[in-house]
């Protein structure tokens, strides 16, 4: 019998929901969204409930070992708004690396990261206006090569400002571009594989 073909997805995953499709808990699942997923499909990693963004899915169970399980570290970027006004001293201490609390009470340091002040969100994430915007704020350009312990939040929260939107734009070379939130792309095997630069048969 032929072996049944594997499928990728993009999503643009909206605020106010989780990156499941099951769950115990009365929350926004992504079975919500408007479109008829094959059975099996499940999440490559995760955004937590209130981060937005490129959200990979699938139907390839090794995908999640090989996109961040594996010993090649993968690039994921995320557009940050915070309070207040950064400083380029702060910067340069996120892009240095930040000891964050995590789970257990136990102290981790992230590791050197690229980080940028971006002058217009809007320009790389076309729904990123914020009425938030008009209270003094910064928009951050995050790159990191891991993603634990709610990550990002706990950085800029350890200089001293709140991330009050967290939206990932890309994984490697797969972009979330102009995809609407809740809206959904699939794409063939070999681009999928391509623009996040695994190998299908590692």
């Amino acid at each position: 019998m032929p072996t049944k073909q594997n499928r990728y997805f993009m999503i643009n995953k909206p605020y106010n929901m989780v990156s499941q499709f099951i769950s115990k808990d009365d929350v926004n699942l992504l079975g919500s969204l408007n479109f008829n997923f094959p059975e099996g499909t499940h999440a490559i990693g995760r955004l937590d409930n209130e981060s937005e963004g490129l959200l990979l899915l699938t139907t390839n169970k090794k995908v999640t070992r090989l996109l961040f399980l594996g010993p090649e570290k993968h690039n994921r970027t995320y557009l940050v708004m915070v309070k207040n006004s950064v400083s380029e001293e702060t910067l340069q201490q996120i892009r240095s690396g930040i000891s964050i609390r995590v789970k257990g009470g136990t102290e981790y340091v992230s590791s050197p990261c690229e980080a940028s002040i971006v002058k217009d969100a809007t320009a790389i994430y076309p729904y990123a206006s914020d009425q938030r915007e008009q209270y003094p704020h910064t928009w951050l350009l995050l790159t990191l090569t891991e993603g634990k312990f709610h990550q990002v939040r706990k950085m800029v929260l350890a200089v001293n400002h709140r991330c009050q939107r967290l939206i990932r734009v890309s994984i490697e070379n797969m972009q979330l571009g102009d995809l609407k939130p809740g809206a959904v792309k699939e794409f063939e095997e070999e681009e999928f594989f391509r623009l996040l630069k695994i190998e299908p048969n590692a």
